[in-house]
C-alpha cells in the first residue's frame, strides 16, 4: 500500500483509485506526483483535466481516472470539501468499490469495516482452507462476510492492518515463510500440504486481438493527431488518426494523395484487461496537407507533443522516434 500510517482519507481514496489495477512499484510515482501536485481535494477538483490526464499518462485504464476527478468535483462542490465519514457514503462515491470503502473508513476513521484484499484473501484461504474463488461476485461476497465476522471491532484498524501485513511479508504467494506465521499449527493449508493450491486460481482470460492501424501524417514540424470521443478504450486521451482491420494488413490506397508512405510501419502492442492491441505505425510524409481537412485532424508541433495525454502504445511509438 502507499499510505500505510496516512490517516488523510483523501490521500488513502487517491492511493486506492492508483492502485486498482496496478502494481504498487509502479503507483508509487504517480502518487507521489498526484499528491505533490494536488495535496487536496479542492486542488485536485480545481485542476485542468489535460494535465491531470498527462499526470496519469502510462497507467491505463483511464477510466479510473475520469471517476476520480469526477469524485473530487463532487466533494468539493457537493459535499463542501469534506470527504464523506461514513462506509455508506464512501461506498457512494463514482468510482469507489466495497474494498476501498472500506480501506478509507477503517484506516482514515477507524470504522469496524474487514478490508480484504489479495493478501488477505490468501492469509483467510490457507488458514480456513477456503476452496472459494475470489474471481467472482459470490465469492467476493463469501470472503468479505467471512472476514467481517472475524473483525475485532474495537481494534479494526490495526486488525486490518495487521493481516494485510501478515499476507505481504509472511504469507506470500510464494515459499510462504510458514515458520514465522503465527498461525502455522492451525493452517488448513499446511495441514493438508496443499499450500498452492489455495487461494483458487483464477481462469485464464482469452484476449480479444484488435489490429489497429496508425496513420502518423507529418512534416516537418508538425504532427496530426484526434481526440477519441467514442465509447471504446482511451476515451478523451489523443492518438493518430487510426484505421481498424482483421490483420496486419490495411488499404492505404485511399490515403496516397495526402501523403507519402514512408517504409514499412513499425510495431507495437499494449495488452488491456479483456484485449490486446496490435498497433501499426504508418509513416506519411505530407505533400498535399489540404486533403486531412475531411478527417477532422489536429495539428500540432512536434516539440508540443508532450502536452497531450496518449495511451501507452502511442507513448512507445513516440520515445522509440525521439518525440518524448
Amino acid at each position: 500500500m502507499l499510505w500505510k500510517g496516512i490517516k488523510d482519507p483523501y490521500k488513502i481514496w487517491l492511493s486506492e483509485v492508483i492502485l486498482q489495477q496496478t502494481r504498487v512499484e509502479q503507483g508509487e510515482k504517480y502518487y507521489r506526483t498526484l499528491t505533490e501536485n494536488y495535496p487536496n481535494v479542492k486542488d485536485l477538483a480545481e485542476a485542468d483535466e489535460q494535465i491531470v490526464y498527462r499526470f496519469w499518462q502510462g497507467l491505463g485504464y483511464y477510466n479510473r481516472c475520469r471517476n476520480m476527478l469526477f469524485t473530487a468535483r463532487f466533494i468539493q462542490n457537493e459535499l463542501n470539501g469534506e470527504f464523506p465519514n461514513t462506509y455508506e457514503c464512501i461506498l457512494a462515491l463514482k468510482g469507489v468499490g466495497d474494498y476501498t470503502a472500506a480501506a478509507i473508513a477503517s484506516f482514515a476513521f477507524d470504522l469496524p469495516y474487514a478490508v480484504v484484499d489479495g493478501n488477505v484473501v490468501r492469509v483467510l484461504s490457507r488458514v480456513f482452507g477456503l476452496d472459494i474463488s475470489f474471481h467472482c461476485t459470490a465469492g467476493k461476497k463469501s470472503f468479505q462476510e467471512f472476514a467481517q465476522s472475524l473483525l475485532p471491532h474495537s481494534k479494526a484498524s490495526l486488525y486490518n492492518q495487521a493481516i494485510m501485513d501478515l499476507g505481504a511479508t509472511v504469507c506470500t504467494p510464494k515459499q510462504p515463510k510458514c515458520n514465522q506465521c503465527p498461525f502455522e499449527d492451525h493452517c488448513q493449508a499446511k495441514f493438508l500440504q496443499r499450500i498452492d493450491d489455495f487461494p483458487v486460481k483464477k481462469q485464464r482470460l482469452i484476449l480479444k486481438i484488435r489490429h489497429m492501424h496508425f496513420l502518423v501524417f507529418e512534416d516537418k514540424h508538425h504532427l496530426y493527431i484526434t481526440k477519441r470521443t467514442e465509447k471504446d478504450i482511451w476515451h478523451n486521451l489523443y492518438t493518430f488518426f487510426m484505421l481498424e482491420s482483421d490483420s496486419e494488413n490495411v488499404d492505404l490506397t485511399p490515403y496516397y494523395s495526402i501523403g507519402k508512405v514512408e517504409g514499412e510501419p513499425q510495431y507495437a502492442d499494449q495488452t488491456l484487461t479483456h484485449q490486446k492491441i496490435k498497433g501499426y505505425f504508418h509513416r506519411i510524409k505530407l505533400f498535399n496537407p489540404s486533403e486531412l481537412n475531411k478527417l477532422n485532424l489536429q495539428k500540432v508541433k512536434k516539440k508540443d507533443i508532450s502536452a497531450f495525454a496518449f495511451p501507452r502504445i502511442l507513448i512507445s511509438f513516440f520515445q522509440k522516434n525521439n518525440y518524448l
